[in-house]
């Protein structure tokens, strides 16, 4: 359904873009015309997975490591980015997730995931649309955001508040800064299979089964149709889409509450011990 050319001569960042989502989006914006950058705080993650999409696309990316939590960093990173020309699309994909009973979370626990998905999205917005405004060069930002931003979930409570704070920066942005070229959307997907999350978040065969039962369609989504979806809403064809979140969750959020709302209260105490966060 996509021209080849259909994203010619825009270029990209997307943040943690070294796995799952990331460089699934990454891979196809590169399919489809692009060049650009990925960012992971692992430089050898990212740096291996620019030259694998490299290999494999025939296009031109680069990987650096960034910490989006640190001002710092991302502002170093841009500035180097910048140096070669600007950015047209920013995807905020970085995030940090994890099941928990909220009563058991310490405020580092909190702070280590409102730090990346919410702090890290404002530091990259905000770093990229200064430059973009200063200069008046038009700009596009997508987020990912999930299917319980707007209704909060229980066991995911960080990643709901620093989601919900997305979601808003995303509506509030797109109003005061859309009529001076910069446009803004966002993604809730519901559950795709990826190593990273799904280890964290659905570590027992159970846990997937009754995700699949709650769901309408009875599957999980696909890295293609993310990629899919990602790719038109950054193209100048969804150029009158502006603060928007779509869902692409199988009618998840239509069929009830947050799958992990539903998922936490089936979970037996003994399992909550293999959900904790392993210490690094």
């Amino acid at each position: 359904m996509f021209n080849s050319d259909l994203l010619k001569g825009k270029r990209f960042l997307v943040t943690g873009g070294g796995t799952g989502i990331g460089r699934a989006l990454a891979e196809r914006f590169l399919q489809l015309g692009a060049s650009g950058y990925i960012c992971g705080r692992r430089a050898e993650v990212v740096q291996k997975t620019a030259s694998e999409l490299a290999a494999s696309t025939g296009g031109v990316i680069e990987g650096f490591a960034c910490d989006v939590r640190c001002d710092e960093d991302v502002e170093k990173l841009i500035e180097q980015i910048w140096s070669a020309g600007p950015l047209d699309i920013l995807v905020n994909n970085a995030a940090g997730n994890f099941l928990a009973k909220t009563e058991t979370l310490s405020s580092h626990a909190f702070d280590a995931v409102i730090g990346i998905v919410l702090k890290g999205t404002i530091n990259m917005t905000m770093a990229c649309g200064k430059r973009w405004l200063a200069a008046k060069h038009s700009g596009m930002v997508l987020s990912i955001a999930t299917t319980y931003a707007d209704t909060g979930s229980a066991y995911v409570v960080p990643s709901a508040v620093a989601k919900a704070g997305v979601v808003a920066l995303t509506r509030s942005l797109a109003v005061e800064w859309g009529d001076r070229g910069i446009r803004f959307a966002a993604i809730a997907p519901g559950a795709i299979r990826t190593e990273g999350a799904f280890s964290r978040l659905l570590p027992v065969p159970a846990m997937e089964k009754a995700l699949l039962d709650h769901n309408p369609l009875h599957r999980l989504g696909t890295l293609e149709e993310i990629s899919n979806l990602a790719a038109f809403l950054v193209s100048d064809q969804a150029g009158y889409i502006n603060g928007e979140m779509v869902y692409m969750d199988g009618g998840e959020m239509l069929a009830g509450a947050s799958a992990f709302s539903l998922l936490g209260r089936k979970v037996p105490d003994a399992a909550w011990e293999m959900l904790k966060p392993k210490k690094k």
